[in-house]
């Protein structure tokens, strides 16, 4: 019996704790595949796997053509070892979850098919290198595969989906503007093609017109905005409309199309996924509560003591004082039981960062209370309390003493190190901007986003290598860099008498070339920022053919036109949301009996304090109070600063509030399924019973 309830608690625990940390992995719920679940969400599990991931992928930097050349033997052992690694992974998700919901996953079979491509690959290769025949490793573009498709990497695979779902709707408008880009060069064409205009290297003016549609896409771009005008505005000073009303109908109609079709879409797939994810909540939350669940009368209520066993394991590393609390909280009449309303909050409850603060005296305060409490005293502490001004302080002091260390060496003077610190109190400034509201919900929303950032920083990463990897294998060599001084032939055209008398030559751009990985993120880096971009479309054109263009169209819309674009729309999502920001009622509830308590403490008390140094629930020790009041020695407790809060959160937060407490929801199979239609839970409702 006794090793019954442990199951039935060991698999609440992982239902409370995918609750907490939004994962919605369909597991088994026998007593070995629950501690397998536990093991496989271990973070020295997922650390290994990013680890092994991201080794696999800078292995293009010790390839050929490589950074830093390595022997294929070398590489090779390590690319078995890392798909040794992710079949390992993989097989150890396919104990856990059953196998009907394996085999259709397809990010699964995605996982086996570049394990089993990549060893086919650097098998052929390795046989082919024994005799001397060069080929193309062609695996090495599927290694992406890896970082998109792990269950680790669950928003990347919702920035893909976001693109995938937003795709349609783009294709209309592009569909739209590459009609109108046609229009316009076929006019072009006719309007200066047989002018006999020439541009300023000399060469034939808009008489090609496969020429004159990608010049007016550059121009959509405004990269080479006015030289594209040019010959025929001096030709003619009407010829500037053409150009005009190209800019305006392109560029900023139909550019800010993409822009809003982007964010309408994004927005609205973006919620039906957090939608999704409050429902998961709640339905494990839920079935968490069954498992544990007693009689109280006719009322269904977990005990105390189960529910203090199951938050130790759920959340083993908060103090004692802050369990008491989240206890008092759930059960608030103090009845020895919560309830199931109180027991579907406590993934919320555990979200929250609740700070353990110990209150303890200075001990000048005890020693010397008179002089401690004195105006003298408070005024030296008031300026030496904040933690960015200590930190400007012991810069200074660092400053001084390395000034009289490195007096007597010509390296460095003391005016230099003045002039380092003065930097450093320059800094201080940023206070100002932090004490005014408006700049701090921007502020508070350039935090939040710093997650989001990471992951859209994974997806840039998963674009960069797919196109630096194409990039190497059709532009390698073709592009040499060669020193000032250097006598090599073709010095000056980058090595290929291609590029004589080029733009791409003239500017000295010979090291944007793809000759290995790291040059090609480079390029690819510089294509993003999108000035110039047509010189080296151009150039690589120049070395290789005419058709060799469309790399770098396809770069452009891929990365500028969606994927920045996404980007911009989370940004503008998140303003949103920090602008209608409200505390959640889990929040006021805790803040509420914290104040019940008499464990309470002011945010001005404590904003300049060095609490935001461990935001995590751990014990600090505290400072007597600021000024003249004072504090009760003891525990007291502050929830974290909003500003730390994620965009994801606060969005699902706000799906959560239409659903009904006491509403068990759609069973975890209905939710994964959920359809996009499916706006409220009523909906929901009404399908489950048809």
């Amino acid at each position: 019996m006794a090793e019954a309830a442990s199951e039935e608690l060991l698999l609440a625990a992982a239902f409370v704790s995918d609750a907490q940390y939004n994962r919605n992995i369909p597991f088994k719920t026998s007593p070995q595949a629950v501690r397998l679940y536990y093991l496989y969400n271990h973070w020295i599990m997922r650390t290994v796997t990013y680890f092994f991931i991201f080794l696999n992928l800078s292995l293009a930097v010790f390839e050929e053509p490589a950074v830093y050349p390595l022997p294929f033997l070398a590489t090779s052992l390590v690319e078995v070892l890392c798909l040794l690694v992710f079949f390992g992974r993989l097989t150890h998700f396919a104990k856990i979850t059953p196998r009907n919901v394996f085999w259709k996953d397809t990010k699964n079979i995605c996982i086996m098919v570049a394990i089993l491509l990549s060893l086919t690959d650097l098998a052929i290769y390795g046989a082919l290198r024994i005799y001397n025949i060069k080929s193309i490793r062609w695996s090495r573009i599927a290694r992406p595969i890896f970082l998109i498709n792990f269950a680790e990497s669950r928003q990347i695979r919702r920035a893909f989906r976001s693109i995938r779902n937003t795709l349609p709707e783009i294709t209309y408008v592009f569909l739209l503007f590459m009609f109108s880009l046609l229009m316009f060069s076929l006019m072009a064409l006719k309007l200066f093609g047989e002018r006999n205009l020439q541009t300023a290297e000399g060469l034939p003016y808009f008489r090609n017109y496969l020429e004159i549609v990608f010049d007016l896409y550059v121009l959509v771009t405004t990269a080479n905005s006015p030289d594209v005008m040019m010959p025929a505005f001096d030709f003619s000073s009407w010829y500037a409309l053409f150009f005009i009303a190209f800019v305006i109908v392109n560029t900023y109609i139909f550019m800010s199309l993409f822009l809003a079709v982007v964010y309408n879409n994004y927005k609205k797939h973006l919620k039906n996924e957090i939608r999704q994810l409050a429902y998961m909540k709640h339905r494990k939350m839920i079935e968490a509560f069954n498992l544990l669940k007693e009689e109280e009368g006719a009322q269904p209520v977990v005990r105390e003591a189960r529910w203090k066993q199951l938050v130790k394991l759920v959340a083993p590393d908060i103090s004692n004082s802050h369990r008491e609390l989240l206890l008092r909280i759930s059960d608030d009449e103090q009845k020895g039981f919560i309830d199931k309303k109180s027991f579907v909050q406590l993934a919320d409850l555990l979200n929250i960062q609740v700070i353990t603060l110990k209150i303890r005296s200075h001990p000048l305060g005890q020693w010397m209370p008179r002089i401690y409490k004195s105006s003298v005293s408070q005024f030296l502490r008031s300026m030496v309390r904040h933690r960015f001004d200590t930190l400007i302080i012991f810069a200074a002091l660092t400053a001084t003493i390395l000034n009289t260390t490195l007096k007597s060496t010509t390296m460095y003077n003391s005016q230099q190190i003045l002039d380092i610190v003065f930097i450093l109190r320059v800094l201080r400034l940023i206070r100002i901007v932090d004490s005014i509201q408006r700049f701090r919900v921007i502020m508070n929303t350039l935090i939040n986003i710093v997650p989001t950032m990471l992951t859209f920083g994974g997806l840039t990463l998963v674009v960069y290598c797919i196109f630096a990897i194409i990039g190497m294998e059709l532009f390698h060599g073709k592009i040499q860099f060669f020193p000032a001084n250097s006598n090599a032939p073709y010095a000056l055209e980058c090595g290929n008498p291609a590029l004589k008398d080029s733009l791409f030559a003239r500017g000295k751009y010979c090291k944007n070339n793809f000759n290995n990985f790291a040059s090609s993120f480079i390029v690819l880096m510089e294509l993003t920022v999108v000035n110039q971009w047509h010189v080296f479309a151009s150039g690589f054109a120049n070395v290789t053919a005419q058709p060799a263009k469309l790399y770098f169209i396809a770069f452009h819309i891929v990365m500028v036109i969606i994927i920045v674009n996404i980007f911009v729309s989370f940004i503008l999502e998140a303003f949103f949301v920090e602008y209608s920001l409200e505390k959640s009622e889990v929040e006021t509830a805790i803040e509420r009996k914290i104040q019940e308590l008499g464990m309470g403490v002011q945010e001005e008390v404590l904003q300049d304090e060095q609490l935001l140094d461990n935001m995590e629930s751990a014990e600090h020790d505290l400072e007597g109070e600021v000024g003249t009041k004072t504090q009760p020695r003891g525990l007291v407790f502050k929830i974290a600063s909003k500003r730390y809060r994620t965009v994801d959160a606060l969005l699902q937060r706000m799906f959560e509030a239409e659903i009904p407490p006491e509403d068990e929801g759609p069973s975890l199979e209905e939710i994964l399924n959920l359809p996009p239609a499916a706006a409220s839970p009523s909906h929901l409702t009404s399908e489950r019973a048809v």
